[in-house]
């Protein structure tokens, strides 16, 4: 049994990469069975399974809203912005991310090329990190929670 067997047309749903959104769309006799319009304006077919018909993913990357937990994805805002000569370095070296639309970073190599391309012909460099270790995003958290208390 797939997850989204039992989607109906309306129903809310949370993408990893283009954030809250609803099922417009249900086709029956099709690879992708779904096709979700996001509030930004993007509509991405998926299938039964939530995973998208574009970009490199082979894992699901589509939810039903209320069954979505965020606290442990990082939303952290750039601390530095790199230079394009840094965001080819980190490229190369499979150590740069990329901020999707959903405002969630994800290692440039599993986003479409043409939303990296897009975004480094128009300068868009704070939209580009290097990659975080796991032991400092960690740590970071753990500072950005206890400045907020």
């Amino acid at each position: 049994m797939a997850y989204f067997d039992n989607a109906k047309v309306g129903d809310s749903v949370y993408g990893l990469v283009f954030g809250a959104g609803e099922i417009a769309q249900i086709f029956e006799d099709s690879h992708y069975k779904l096709m979700v319009s996001f509030k930004n304006g993007y509509e991405v077919p998926y299938t039964d399974d939530g995973i998208p018909g574009w970009g490199n993913f082979n894992k699901q990357t589509l939810f039903f809203k209320n069954d979505v937990d965020l606290t442990d994805v990082d939303f952290a805002p750039v601390s530095k912005v790199l230079s394009p000569k840094k965001i080819i370095k980190l490229r190369e070296k499979n150590k740069l991310q990329v901020r999707l639309p959903s405002g969630i970073w994800k290692n440039a190599k599993k986003a479409e090329p043409s939303y990296v391309e897009e975004l480094l012909e128009k300068e868009k460099f704070h939209l580009f990190r290097k990659k975080q270790d796991k032991d400092k995003a960690k740590k970071d958290k753990e500072k950005e929670k206890s400045s907020k208390e």
